[in-house]
């Protein structure tokens, strides 16, 4: 095989059906409007703990749907609300903040 001077590389796909999508499930369903999130990163550009601690709703929701544990980053945010007013679709960040807070202490 003549060598074009690059190389293919393995696939970055994710599988979905390998994913855990149990937190994002019961999440959905105390906060259906996390459903409408398009991504678009309205919350993080006004979130003041992003600066410091990289907290986004949009990574949260993202991680959550790729199955990730996102614990860790429910901690730096400080509730502020500032997302919410920003949100193009009008998702209530804060309950949905608060929902899986809720969620991670059951388990």
């Amino acid at each position: 095989m003549p060598d074009f001077g690059f190389s293919l590389s393995k696939s970055s796909s994710v599988s979905l059906d390998s994913l855990d999508l149990g937190l994002y499930g019961e999440l959905e369903r105390l906060e259906p409007g996390v459903k409408t999130c398009m991504a678009c990163g309205s919350c993080s550009a006004a979130c003041t703990a992003s600066v410091w601690s990289g907290m986004s709703v949009r990574k949260l929701i993202l991680n959550l749907q790729r199955g990730k544990d996102v614990e860790k980053m429910l901690g730096s945010c400080m509730l502020c609300g500032k997302c919410s007013m920003v949100c193009p679709r009008g998702i209530n960040t804060r309950h949905l903040i608060l929902s899986l807070c809720r969620i991670y202490k059951k388990q």
